[in-house]
C-alpha cells in the first residue's frame, strides 16, 4: 500500500461514501485520512464507518487515521412562517430572543450570550455572508439591524460575527457527547471548530486527556490574533478556509494560508488546507482549472495534507475526486520548482541533538542517493523533525504504537509501519532491511538512513525507543 507521494488525501465521509465498498474504493484510490464531520449523521452512522474503516485498516495491513470533526459552536437564527422570506437593502430586521416564528421583519435569535457582545456598527453575516445586517440598537433582548446586503433566507440558516471575540465555550454539551464517543471508539485526531484562542485547545486537550491528538481549526479572526500560541497547543491545524472567508475578506485568505503553512512547518505540526477544493466535481467528473490550481498551490506550499468535503461525501464523483487530488498532487511533486520552494522555504534549525541529527540524516540521504529515511520512535517526535526537513526521499516511520502510526500517517512524506518494539540495539538493522524490503521502498544493496531516539547505554536489553529523544543517525546497506 506504498503510496508514491509525500501529500496526504483527507476525504470525508457521507451519504456517498458509508458502504464498505465505497469506503475501501476511497482508500484504494488514495485517500489516507478518514474524515468523519460530527454535524451531519448519528452515532449509530459514525460507528458503522469507523467499524469498515478499522476492517480496511487490519485487511489491507496499513495505518488509516480517523479524523473526527466536532461541529463546535455553530450560531443559528430561528424558524420563519414561511419556507422563505426576502429581506431587501436598507430595509430594517428585528433579531429577538423568543421561539416564535419569523417574518420578513424579524426573526429569533436562540443564543443569549450574543446580546451581551453586540455593539452599535457590528456587521452580522447569514447564510455564508449572502445575507448581511449591520446592528443598529441593542435592547439586551430584541436588536434592530439594518439589511446591508438583502437576499432570500430560511430556517436556521448559519450567523456569522467577523471581528467579534464570543463568549461561547469552544466544545457544547453536543461536541462533549460526540467527542466522548468518538474517542471510546478509537478516533485518532479530535478537530475543534471555531478556535479562537489557545485557551480554547488547552481545555479541549485537558477533557481529552491524551486519548488523541487535538487539530484546531482556523476559522475565526481571533484564531489568526493568536495564531501561533494556537499552533503551538495543538497537534494538527486545519486551514478551515470555508468560514475564514466568510469571516475575512476573500483576498487575505490566500496569504493567511500561506502564513499558516509556513508556521506550521516551523513547529513541526501537519497542516490540512480544507474546503472547497474540487467544489464543482461535487456534480462534474472533472474540476475547474481554477480548482486543479488552488489544491495544486497548497501542495506547493508544502502543505501536509489537502481535503475533500462534499465532494467524497455527498458528491456524484468521490472515487474520481480522490483520483484527480492526487494526480494533481503527483503532478506538482515531480515539478523541479516544486523542491526549489521546499528548500527555499526550509527552517532554520533549532540548536539541539535532535534537529542536528535530523539535518544530518537528510544530507546524508543526498550524499548517498539513499532509497529512504527510516525513523524508529514512540512518540512520533523523530519522525516529525524528519518530515519538518521535506526530504527527498520518503520516510518510513517504524513504531510499535497503533495511535503513533495513524497520527504520523498524516504528516508530508511519512509511511507508517507497526512493527513490534525492538528492545535490541543489534537488531535495527535486521528489522529495517525486512521492512523496506516488505514495503517496496528499497531491495537488497541499497542503503537507507536511520534515526532513532536510543538511551545512553546500548546494551542488549536497553529498550531502543525514547520517546522524544532523536540522537542516532546510521546508515545501512540492505541486506
Amino acid at each position: 500500500m506504498r503510496r508514491h507521494r509525500n501529500t496526504k488525501i483527507v476525504a470525508t465521509l457521507g451519504p456517498a461514501s458509508s458502504t464498505h465498498d465505497q469506503i475501501e474504493n476511497l482508500f484504494l484510490n488514495g485517500a489516507d485520512v478518514f474524515r468523519l464531520n460530527f454535524s451531519h449523521g448519528t452515532h449509530a452512522d459514525h460507528k458503522a464507518r469507523i467499524d469498515i474503516i478499522r476492517a480496511i485498516e487490519k485487511k489491507h495491513n496499513h495505518p488509516i487515521t480517523i479524523l473526527a470533526d466536532m461541529q463546535g459552536p455553530k450560531l443559528r437564527i430561528g424558524k420563519f412562517s414561511k419556507e422563505f422570506i426576502e429581506v431587501t437593502k436598507g430595509q430594517k430586521f428585528t433579531l429577538y430572543q423568543s421561539e416564535e416564528l419569523g417574518d420578513e421583519h424579524r426573526v429569533s435569535l436562540p443564543h443569549p450570550e450574543l446580546y451581551a457582545v453586540l455593539t452599535t456598527g457590528t456587521e452580522l453575516l447569514l447564510d455564508d455572508g449572502k445575507v448581511r445586517l449591520k446592528v443598529l440598537v441593542n435592547k439586551n433582548d430584541i436588536i434592530e439591524t439594518e439589511v446591508v446586503i438583502g437576499g432570500r433566507l430560511s430556517n436556521h440558516k448559519g450567523l456569522n460575527v467577523p471581528g467579534v471575540k464570543l463568549p461561547i465555550p469552544i466544545l457544547t454539551e453536543k461536541d462533549i457527547e460526540d467527542m466522548e464517543f468518538a474517542l471510546q471508539h478509537g478516533a485518532d485526531i479530535i478537530a475543534l471548530s471555531f478556535v479562537q484562542t489557545p485557551e480554547d485547545v488547552i481545555k479541549a486537550k485537558k477533557l481529552i486527556g491524551g486519548r488523541a491528538k487535538v487539530g484546531s481549526k482556523i476559522e475565526k479572526p481571533s484564531a489568526i490574533d493568536h495564531l501561533e500560541e494556537i499552533i503551538n497547543q495543538s497537534d494538527a491545524i486545519m486551514v478551515a478556509r470555508g468560514d475564514l472567508g466568510v469571516e475575512m475578506p476573500p483576498e487575505e485568505v490566500p496569504s493567511l494560508q500561506k502564513r499558516i503553512n509556513r508556521l506550521c512547518r516551523y513547529a513541526g505540526k501537519p497542516v490540512i488546507v480544507a474546503t472547497q477544493m474540487l467544489e464543482s466535481m461535487i456534480t462534474n467528473a472533472t474540476p475547474t482549472r481554477a480548482e486543479a490550481t488552488d489544491v495544486a498551490n497548497a501542495v506547493y506550499e508544502g502543505a501536509d495534507a489537502v481535503m475533500l468535503s462534499a465532494e467524497s461525501a455527498s458528491g456524484e464523483f468521490p472515487n474520481e475526486s480522490v483520483q484527480m487530488m492526487g494526480r494533481i498532487i503527483s503532478q506538482v511533486e515531480s515539478d523541479s520548482y516544486y523542491r526549489m520552494i521546499l528548500n527555499a522555504n526550509r527552517n532554520r534549525p533549532d540548536p539541539t541533538a535532535a534537529d542536528a541529527i535530523t539535518m544530518a540524516a537528510n544530507q546524508v540521504s543526498r550524499t548517498i542517493s539513499a532509497k529512504a529515511i527510516v525513523t524508529f520512535t514512540t512518540s512520533g517526535s523523530t519522525t516529525i523533525r524528519a518530515s519538518r526537513e521535506r526530504p527527498e526521499v520518503p520516510i518510513l516511520a517504524i513504531t510499535s504504537s497503533p495511535a503513533t502510526a495513524r497520527f504520523l500517517n498524516l504528516a508530508w512524506g511519512v509511511h507508517s509501519v507497526l512493527s513490534k518494539e525492538l528492545v535490541d540495539f543489534f537488531h535495527i538493522s535486521e528489522e529495517t532491511s525486512k521492512l523496506v524490503v516488505e514495503k517496496e521502498f528499497a531491495v537488497k544493496g541499497d542503503f537507507v538512513v536511520i534515526t532513532a531516539g536510543l538511551p545512553n547505554t546500548r546494551e542488549s536489553n536497553s529498550n531502543i525507543f525514547v520517546s522524544g529523544s532523536t540522537n542516532l543517525v546510521e546508515i545501512i546497506q540492505v541486506e
